[in-house]
């Protein structure tokens, strides 16, 4: 299947709900609203064949409006297509709809995504943290922390990307 025809399936379905496309390293990626997130999931699945979830994930910009994100990799086996699908929300409500019923891996995913990143998932059955420990009470992988003791003067922030 071509990306091109994968795009204008998404373009034709979904044309108000799509902020970007992009084609960076031989990978489509299409940046969504995060109110059509399930929508567009299950189009792939069902529609357009991509059956497997690869990985779901968060991310963190701190510089932005819409500073968190999830990304969904998808592939379709059949024709060794991958796509790439972003969405985002604020850190004031970071609520994105669940898609463990769509794909039963994305159950552990969201777990892990939300105990890193603090994304709420919606419609999730036990939204719980996976990784560490229950009485945290931060997100340990957003970018809100110093990486280094500011006390010292021999690193920069800077050189970590902040």
């Amino acid at each position: 299947m071509e990306q091109t025809l994968i795009q204008n399936s998404l373009k034709e379905k979904f044309s108000d709900e799509i902020l970007s496309i992009d084609e960076a390293s031989d990978i489509l990626t299409v940046t969504v609203n995060k109110n059509c997130i399930r929508d567009i999931i299950l189009f792939l699945k069902d529609e357009l064949g991509f059956g497997f979830l690869t990985d779901l994930c968060g991310v963190h910009y701190p510089d932005k409006e819409l500073q968190l994100g999830v990304v969904y990799h998808l592939h379709d086996l059949t024709h060794n297509q991958r796509i790439r699908i972003k969405t985002f929300t604020t850190l004031e409500q970071p609520e994105i709809a669940s898609v463990h019923d769509i794909f039963s891996s994305a159950n552990w995913m969201e777990r892990e995504t939300y105990d890193f990143y603090g994304v709420v998932f919606t419609g999730h059955p036990k939204l719980i943290r996976i990784l560490n420990v229950e009485y945290l009470d931060y997100f340990p992988m957003r970018k809100e922390y110093p990486l280094e003791d500011s006390t010292r003067t021999d690193k920069d922030d800077r050189f970590f990307g902040r």
